[in-house]
């Protein structure tokens, strides 16, 4: 008869951002190996807190399912030798599987003879292996930091205290690191006791008892229904980033959400800092106003029930107030620091052994500026934001409060700037170089901000690749992938007129100026064009079939912006239009043939037959418009006039013998359609894309 099987590692406190990987990783192990031993089981069920990792595995069968298999060895001729004796690769058939070559028969499979062995395997008592196989699973598991404790060798995320093992109500006999297995849990800390479960389907109500909530939605949602209470009944707007409530959440057993305060003369700090220290050092939620304003009021959540909780309050309210004091000095100190002094201590900052200081770093970054500003024609306004900005933007990084909370760079550099009188495109832009941060955040909003970032990260880019650090599997210390895809974002975003190629040589054009490149130019540039090839890649794959990818990107992907606008386009028509996929055919028609031209100009003069006459004059109408809506990013333009061939191509093919005998009147036809197959490939691949 089937029962249920409950596994609980009682620990001492395990790092929050370690457990929802622990129980993905106990239920994958575990269902693993039921599976494999053949135990049929029902719905499996992990449970998770800080001092805890559970499975529930519901209806485990009583026993293994029996097997009953064929196993093929040798065909009859390796497996018999000259003298119809058993050679040595039947004997090692045999010896592998735990047989006699007496049970061999012979089956025919494909017209070879092979020998095979019939084995059978009654299932022992689940009962019988269930220890081992946790055991087994414990051992198994690891975790980014493990520790050893006592005299054990055993290494896991902390110290184990208890375990509860059950199959049913009988106990599962298990012992690691002198712990047993037993029926006995534990409660919260302080407010519960020793539990004792008396059969799994117990465990959840039990623990509740014991005042743990072990079932990790539903503690999550106790938390969000809470802080959503407070602030409905506050008018507050409390801000719950899910990162800090993935934290929270496996912080505590019981949670109970509460408030304190803290002095409005904190206010006058840069609330980014107020924000940053509250979540980073105390784990707490800030409080909003209706225009997005910080209140003097903190959230947190309590590991325990709702008594004593103004006590608890005053308590959290003065270890914020020394937090938001250190915040204030640290703030106040660097006000007193001239950003002409901090871009000296710059020079002391190594950023990369052979990449020079971040003084070197800055130099590089306002050259590749000042050279992109150029290209995308920006003002004489712009150009000199575009300097200043260059110049200043990493002045932050020896300020204290970025010493303290390196996340607040760029924030605290704009506070800075702005109150040390820097023009305010430059203030913003000093935040704005450093975005995006991440995937989904914000592009710079400035186009003084959105040169610099480029500036900046294709300066990096281009220097981790000169000295050999290129991205490989899920290497990526430097953040180069989020950095080139930044750079697309922002391209993308902006429509900037930037070709990758003028990117890359402004870069490395600046590399070479301050230092010798250790690889060759030309391998850095097949490097660089390969990466972000990638990246286009992945931008285009968010929206339009891998197909329709292939095709575009083989038409090039220099211009960023003229590739997504081409592969949107494409997919729309490829998706929305009954009729194109006839279209594509007959382009299909046009670059099959025109693969074996060898005339470069098509010669009008040569043109005697109407089908032939009326394709050249229908293309010759629309080759100046399409390249023309190409090169302004019109790519549904440009789509509608190359189609709009389809009725010519198709009566040229029907009408017209392309390889016809007369040499000169052959090579003009195929010129024809090569010049066709020019235009067509400046869109796309056609022959790339997939038809149901």
């Amino acid at each position: 008869m089937p029962k249920d099987l409950l596994f609980e590692i009682g620990l001492e406190e395990m790092p929050a951002r370690f457990i929802r990987g622990a129980m993905e990783q106990l239920k994958d192990r575990t269902v693993k190996w039921l599976d494999e031993q053949l135990i049929r089981h029902g719905e499996v069920a992990v449970y998770a807190t800080p001092r805890r990792l559970a499975i529930l595995v519901k209806e485990v069968a009583d026993k293994q399912e029996d097997v009953h298999e064929e196993v093929k060895g040798p065909s009859r001729k390796i497996a018999l030798d000259e003298n119809g004796q058993w050679s040595k690769a039947a004997l090692g058939f045999a010896r592998s599987q735990g047989a006699d070559p007496e049970q061999f028969t012979f089956k025919e499979l494909g017209g070879t003879e092979y020998i095979y062995i019939s084995k059978s395997r009654n299932g022992v008592e689940t009962s019988s292996i269930v220890a081992e196989g946790l055991l087994n699973i414990l051992h198994a598991m690891n975790f980014p930091k493990n520790m050893r404790w006592g005299s054990y060798d055993f290494k896991f995320v902390r110290p184990i205290r208890w375990m509860v093992a059950l199959l049913g109500s009988e106990i599962i006999d298990i012992e690691i690191t002198g712990v047993k297995s037993g029926n006995v849990t534990r409660g919260h800390r302080f407010l519960g006791g020793e539990i004792v479960i008396g059969q799994p389907a117990d465990y959840v109500e039990a623990l509740r008892g014991g005042h743990v909530i072990a079932d990790v939605k539903e503690r999550q949602e106790m938390i969000v229904q809470q802080i959503n209470g407070l602030a409905e009944e506050k008018g507050w707007h409390i801000s719950v980033k899910e990162d800090l409530l993935e934290e929270v959440l496996f912080l505590v057993e019981t949670p109970t959400v509460l408030y304190g305060t803290f002095e409005e003369s904190f206010l006058h700090i840069p609330q980014e800092v107020l924000i940053t220290s509250m979540r980073e050092h105390q784990r707490y939620f800030p409080v909003l106003n209706d225009q997005g304003e910080l209140l003097p009021y903190f959230v947190t959540v309590r590991n325990g029930n709702a008594e004593h909780l103004e006590l608890i309050a005053k308590g959290n309210e003065k270890v914020l107030r020394a937090r938001l004091s250190d915040a204030k000095f640290f703030y106040e100190e660097d006000q007193k620091l001239a950003i002409k002094d901090a871009l000296s201590k710059l020079e002391s900052i190594v950023f990369h052994e052979e990449l020079g200081t971040v003084g070197d770093k800055v130099r590089r970054i306002r050259r590749n500026a000042e050279k992109l500003a150029d290209v995308l024609n920006a003002d004489a306004g712009t150009t000199e934001a575009v300097n200043r900005t260059a110049e200043i933007c990493k002045f932050d990084l020896v300020t204290q409060m970025v010493y303290e909370f390196p996340e607040l760079q760029g924030v605290m550099g704009e506070d800075y700037a702005r109150k040390a009188g820097e023009p305010e495109a430059v203030a913003k832009a000093i935040f704005q170089h450093y975005q995006p941060r991440f995937a989904g955040d914000a592009v710079p909003a400035s186009e003084v901000g959105s040169i610099v970032s480029i500036a900046d990260k294709i300066d990096t880019i281009a220097g981790c690749f000169s000295i050999g650090i290129v991205p490989t599997g899920s290497q990526d210390p430097y953040g180069l992938r989020r950095q080139a895809a930044g750079i697309v974002q922002i391209i993308l975003e902006h429509k900037l007129s930037l070709a990758l190629p003028v990117l890359f040589d402004i870069a490395l054009e600046t590399h070479e100026h301050f230092h010798e490149l250790k690889r060759t130019k030309d391998e850095i540039l097949k490097d660089l064009t390969d990466f972000f090839g990638l990246r286009i890649k992945k931008t285009l794959s968010d929206h339009v079939r891998y197909d329709v990818v292939d095709a575009v990107i083989s038409a090039g992907y220099d211009d960023v912006v003229s590739i997504v606008s081409r592969g949107e386009t494409l997919m729309a028509a490829v998706s929305g239009q009954d009729d194109f996929k006839t279209t594509v055919e007959s382009f299909g028609r046009v670059s099959n043939l025109a693969a074996k031209a060898s005339a470069e100009k098509v010669r009008s003069d040569l043109l005697n037959d109407p089908a032939e006459s009326q394709l050249y004059e229908a293309w010759k109408s629309v080759t100046a418009a399409y390249r023309e809506a190409l090169e302004q990013r019109d790519a549904a333009q440009a789509l509608k006039l190359i189609s709009g061939l389809k009725e010519s191509i198709t009566l040229f093919f029907d009408k017209v013998m392309v390889m016809a005998e007369d040499e000169t009147v052959r090579a003009n036809r195929l010129a024809l359609l090569k010049a066709i197959d020019e235009d067509l490939s400046m869109f796309a691949d056609f022959s790339k894309l997939v038809w149901a």
